[in-house]
């Protein structure tokens, strides 16, 4: 099959399904979250989070090539494979969290608690949960990957579908990218960086105070007596207090 299409799907499948990883892991675990409401993650309205689609892409790469070089063959050559990527999916992070931060002045997650992190972007924990992760797709994903691409050949009218997701995709990030424009422009003015989970979590708090029924996939949609600007000063005040309650 032609590799662009190959990664075009795979791309599709990574995107949704770390969207729905994401997903239960802000739900149920996240600080950034602490009432554990159903939070839309990423910065994109659809439910999908491109990171995991670069992701799932370099995986199979990875273990396409380990299969050509025969490095799974041996207990050392996967040993290999899996640190190549836990490496691989740890620079993805990096390189995506410092553009956000750096570029837009926006942070999408943060390890600044965790050991041994570095800019608060990556850390050995997650690391190592990479490995782990890429060890669990070589073995039980990996075929399957295969047996579906193989599909993919057999009924290449699926590709439609795939061109649709492309097509809305596009638009989503045009849209979300111009909502995190105006973020940039007032973290610049301010000379903050703006924590993306804990905003919308903050725009939740606020819907839940007027009781306004929440927007799942538009979690960035305001009230109509509040700007951007009045939910990031609020949101703002609210980390103040936090910071200066754990000093107190």
């Amino acid at each position: 099959m032609n590799l662009f299409l190959t990664l075009a799907y795979l791309f599709f499948i990574g995107s949704v399904l770390g969207w729905c990883l994401e997903l239960l892991f802000r739900r149920f675990f996240s600080t950034a979250n602490p009432e554990h409401k159903w939070i839309n993650p990423g910065f994109c309205v659809g439910p999908y989070l491109p990171i995991y689609g670069f992701g799932l892409c370099v995986l199979y790469l990875l273990a396409y090539l380990g299969d050509v070089h025969s490095f799974g063959s041996t207990d050392s050559g996967r040993a290999l494979l899996f640190v190549a990527m836990a490496v691989s999916m740890t620079l993805i992070e990096y390189l995506a969290g410092i553009l956000l931060l750096k570029w837009m002045k926006l942070r999408l997650w943060d390890y600044s608690s965790r050991w041994g992190n570095v800019h608060g972007l990556i850390c050995p924990l997650f690391s190592l949960i990479w490995a782990m992760m890429g060890a669990a797709y070589y073995f039980f994903v990996h075929p399957r990957v295969l047996d579906a691409l193989a599909w993919l050949a057999d009924n290449l009218a699926f590709s439609f579908v795939i061109g649709f997701f492309f097509g809305v995709f596009t638009i989503d990030v045009a849209y979300s990218g111009h909502l995190v424009a105006r973020l940039k422009r007032y973290a610049e003015e301010n000379e903050v960086v703006i924590r993306f989970e804990n905003l919308k979590s903050q725009i939740r708090r606020v819907q839940d105070r007027f009781r306004i029924k929440p927007h799942f996939f538009f979690p960035l949609r305001f009230h109509a007596d509040w700007s951007l600007r009045d939910y990031l000063k609020d949101a703002q005040g609210v980390l103040e207090n936090r910071r200066r309650k754990r000093t107190e």
